[in-house]
C-alpha cells in the first residue's frame, strides 16, 4: 500500500502532484497539508496533528467525508509530519511519498528529511518529492535502485558519520566501495549515465537526492 503524507511546506507543483496521485494512495495529511491534498482533489484519509494550520471550513469537509481527524495538543514532542509518519507506518504501508516538506523554515526542512530516518520506516520506501526532486535514504547493507535519464543529478550525502563502501554505478564518477567523509561535499553532483545506477552503502546512512533534468 503506498501512503501520500502532504506537509505544510512549499506547495509549488500542484499540477505534478495530481499525475502523481493513484486511486488507491491512502491520503495522509499532517495538518494544513489538509489545504495542499483538498486543493487538488485528493480528500485525507486521516488529519493528524495540534491543527492549528487548517481551516475550520476544510476540517468540516474531512470530516463530512468520513475523514478521520487525530488531535494532538499544541505542546507535543513530535511534528506533525512524525506524527503523520507514524500512523503510515502502522496503518501498514509499504511505501510512503512525502509532498511539501520543503521550503520555508531550514530548520524545519532539515527535521523534515531527517525523519526519513525513523526506526519505523527501516523497511518502507520513503521518499521525499519536490517537484524534479527526490530524495530517500540508503542504510547500511542496503542497495538502491536509481531510475531516471542520463544527464539526472544524483548526490550522496553522508548523513551523522562516515558512509564507509559507497559503490555506485551507472553514473559519471562512479565510486567502488569507497569512503565518503562526513561534513565533506565529495558525493554532491553526480550525473546518471544510464537510465538506472546503483547504490550501495556497506556502512553509515546516505541521504541520496535525485534532481531530474
Amino acid at each position: 500500500m503506498r501512503a501520500i503524507v502532504f506537509v505544510n511546506g512549499e506547495f509549488d507543483n500542484p499540477e505534478e502532484t495530481q499525475r502523481l496521485l493513484r486511486p488507491d494512495d491512502l491520503i495522509i495529511a499532517a495538518d494544513g497539508g489538509a489545504e495542499y491534498a483538498l486543493s487538488v482533489g485528493a480528500m485525507p484519509y486521516v488529519v493528524i496533528g495540534d491543527l492549528d494550520s487548517i481551516s475550520s471550513r476544510n476540517l468540516e469537509r474531512v470530516t463530512s467525508a468520513g475523514g478521520e481527524i487525530v488531535r494532538f495538543p499544541v505542546q507535543k514532542d513530535e511534528t506533525d509530519l512524525e506524527l503523520a509518519l507514524k500512523y503510515a507506518a502502522r496503518a501498514g504501508a509499504t511505501e510512503i511519498v512525502i509532498l511539501a516538506a520543503l521550503g520555508g523554515r531550514l530548520d524545519q526542512t532539515l527535521a523534515n528529511l531527517f525523519l526519513m530516518a525513523l526506526p519505523a520506516l527501516a523497511e518502507i520506501d520513503v521518499r521525499v518529492v519536490e517537484g524534479k526532486q527526490e530524495a530517500f535514504l540508503i542504510r547500511a547493507g542496503q542497495e538502491a535502485l536509481v531510475r531516471g535519464k542520463p544527464g539526472d543529478i544524483l548526490s550522496l550525502i553522508p548523513l551523522g558519520r562516515d558512509a564507509e563502501g559507497v559503490t555506485a554505478r551507472g553514473v559519471t564518477w562512479p565510486l567502488d566501495d569507497e569512503t565518503l567523509r562526513f561534513g565533506l561535499a565529495r558525493g554532491v553532483s553526480n550525473e546518471l549515465v544510464e537510465e538506472r545506477a546503483r547504490v550501495s552503502v556497506r556502512e553509515g546512512w546516505l541521504l541520496c537526492v535525485v534532481i531530474r533534468r
